[in-house]
């Protein structure tokens, strides 16, 4: 059935896939070997765990993403890859407007249940806005997706086409915590409140954090994703419920979200918008980044002259973090990150800088001019860079006066 996929797509169609573990894979795989029949056809990849759309299947299709993350920095080295460098919020809109062509969707469901509704599984983000945009929504209806309580449903008569598989999900990379990330976990979690509403950003050390928070009460999720850690929080009652546009994990995070009215799918419409997260106290970002330097100012995207991340929801999340009674904005590298100057672009602004959190301590930057951010920030970077970084912090300290 997959060879019927050159039926609904056209020459300089616009095509999306989900991402991450929502990636249908038996469907992208098809639309790569069928590439010629749609040529000049544009394929916006999401996070790309699976490996499947590779540099040479740029002689037919026209590649885009809003991240290098996972096979996509194999895309965007080879130059093959458009990065969009926007806020996640800006991405429904994009779709809705054409900015992002989306003519066809294609998206990995459950298999229905008895009311006939299939779950969109594992993701609801920005597929909200294309299933309500494309011309054609073609199904993957894989049986070790778990039924996941969406905003959305869709039933039989909503795909032109729908391909039954058995496959295990795309996942991440497997990345298990050490000692480096324990630390930073652990000096994080001094900064969160019981019953702040906590958003937690791609990547281990977000995740970590969940491991540190024993014994706290009453907390909320509110997230782009959330991963095995924030499951564990809701298992273990020390949160109550999650919002959140998709789930980034292992199978025990799928069996834990099968048909739990715990965790709620959202479109990134929801999730990542400025005015559901300006109604939210106690509001807490916790993110990562490539790189901050003695202003505050964080790079998430560029690492080594590689597009490895994103822009992503870190800007919208921080700077709702910024202006919640309550809440604070806590972004978590390892102490050798911090650096005199960017290698770069600014994902973050100094005047979002919040709290940065290594594995040395945290400092909070809220309230402090340039110099003090500097002397902060080199307090909790690695040793054998700090008496380097102090000279830099000197030397533009002088130019400053």
């Amino acid at each position: 059935m997959p060879r019927e996929l050159r039926r609904f797509i056209r020459p300089g169609d616009g095509v999306l896939p989900g991402q991450a573990c929502a990636e249908p894979q038996t469907l992208v795989e098809a639309l790569v070997e069928q590439r010629a029949w749609y040529p000049g056809a544009s394929v916006f990849l999401g996070v790309n765990y699976s490996g499947i759309v590779r540099p040479e299947h740029a002689d037919s299709l026209r590649l885009a993403s809003y991240c290098g993350i996972g096979h996509n920095r194999a895309l965007a080295d080879a130059g093959v890859l458009g990065i969009h460098p926007v806020p996640y919020s800006r991405l429904g809109p994009m779709i809705r407007s054409g900015a992002i062509r989306c003519d066809v969707v294609l998206v990995q469901v459950s298999r229905p249940n008895s009311r006939g509704e299939y779950s969109l599984g594992l993701a609801a983000d920005y597929l909200i806005p294309a299933l309500e945009t494309a011309r054609a929504v073609i199904g993957e209806a894989n049986d070790q997706v778990p039924w996941t309580r969406a905003e959305k449903f869709l039933r039989r008569e909503d795909f032109a086409l729908v391909v039954e598989t058995s496959r295990a999900p795309a996942a991440p990379p497997p990345a298990k915590p050490g000692a480096l990330e324990a630390a930073i976990a652990r000096h994080a979690a001094a900064f969160i409140p019981e019953g702040a509403t906590l958003e937690f950003g791609i990547g281990t050390l977000p995740d970590a954090v969940c491991s540190a928070l024993v014994g706290r009460k009453g907390l909320k999720i509110h997230s782009g994703m959330i991963g095995d850690g924030a499951a564990g929080l809701l298992r273990n009652g020390i949160a109550k419920g999650a919002d959140c546009a998709l789930l980034i994990g292992t199978r025990k995070l799928f069996d834990f979200a099968r048909d739990n009215p715990a965790i709620r799918l959202r479109s990134c419409e929801y999730t990542h918008d400025a005015g559901v997260l300006a109604r939210i106290q106690s509001f807490i970002a916790i993110n990562s980044a490539v790189e901050v330097d003695l202003a505050g100012r964080a790079n998430s995207e560029v690492a080594r002259g590689s597009y490895v991340g994103a822009v992503g929801g870190a800007p919208d999340f921080t700077h709702a973090a910024n202006r919640s009674q309550g809440g604070l904005s806590l972004l978590l590298i390892p102490s050798n990150r911090i650096v005199g100057a960017l290698a770069g672009p600014v994902t973050l602004p100094e005047t979002d800088a919040g709290i940065v959190v290594t594995e040395l301590g945290a400092a909070d930057l809220r309230g402090c001019d340039l110099r003090e951010r500097a002397r902060l920030l080199a307090a909790i970077a690695a040793p054998e860079a700090r008496a380097a970084l102090e000279r830099r912090e000197g030397s533009q300290s002088n130019r400053r006066l």
